[in-house]
């Protein structure tokens, strides 16, 4: 249990005490459930967000701008940008940012899938929302680079979001104004 993120062993051992304490029959349904979520979800075949299905519900609806996309790290960045309710396009999820001192390269990321995207012209404009910092500025700076000879628009988030903040923490109502109050990304690297 305290393998988990944001687990300690502390709240661990709580969590263990309580499940013992439980009838059989509850602990049995959520492990059958845990199981279950392991076998049934899988990733999105076009953003990478989690899903049932081989098509998640936002890229499956038509509703939605496919030719716009917001680039994120993880799912949970979908999410925040979701409640904001702002939003009405498509997403890819990278599955983290570049980060060298952690082992991780562009090669780890969703990217090469991303840059395919803008190749084929499937996309007018991208948007990143990925976290200001040192990491998620690298990680955007990289795929601007192997998009450039495109010519497609690139904007980022205003950065009402501060920097170093994490997305999912945001509140709805600065989130949602940065995603309508986005910007060339190329003013962002003059201003950074």
């Amino acid at each position: 249990m305290s393998q988990l993120p944001g687990i300690g062993k502390r709240t661990a051992l709580r969590l263990v005490l309580h499940l013992l304490k439980q009838p059989l029959e509850q602990t049995q349904r959520l492990s059958q459930s845990l199981q279950q979520m392991r076998e049934e979800i899988i990733f999105c075949k076009n953003c990478h967000n989690i899903s049932d299905v081989v098509l998640c519900e936002i890229c499956a609806n038509h509703n939605r701008n496919s030719r716009m996309v917001c680039v994120v790290e993880d799912i949970r960045d979908v999410l925040a940008i979701e409640n904001t309710s702002q939003y009405k396009g498509h997403y890819h999820v990278l599955g983290g940012k570049i980060s060298p001192m952690d082992g991780v390269g562009p090669a780890a990321l969703n990217i090469t899938s991303l840059v395919k995207k803008v190749k084929e012209g499937a996309v007018d404009e991208l948007i990143f929302a990925l976290s200001s910092t040192m990491e998620g500025d690298t990680t955007n700076f990289f795929i601007f680079k192997q998009i450039e000879p495109y010519h497609i628009t690139t904007t980022t988030i205003a950065r009402g979001i501060s920097v170093g903040d994490e997305l999912e923490y945001a509140d709805e109502i600065t989130l949602g104004r940065s995603i309508i109050n986005r910007i060339p990304f190329e003013a962002s690297l003059k201003s950074s």
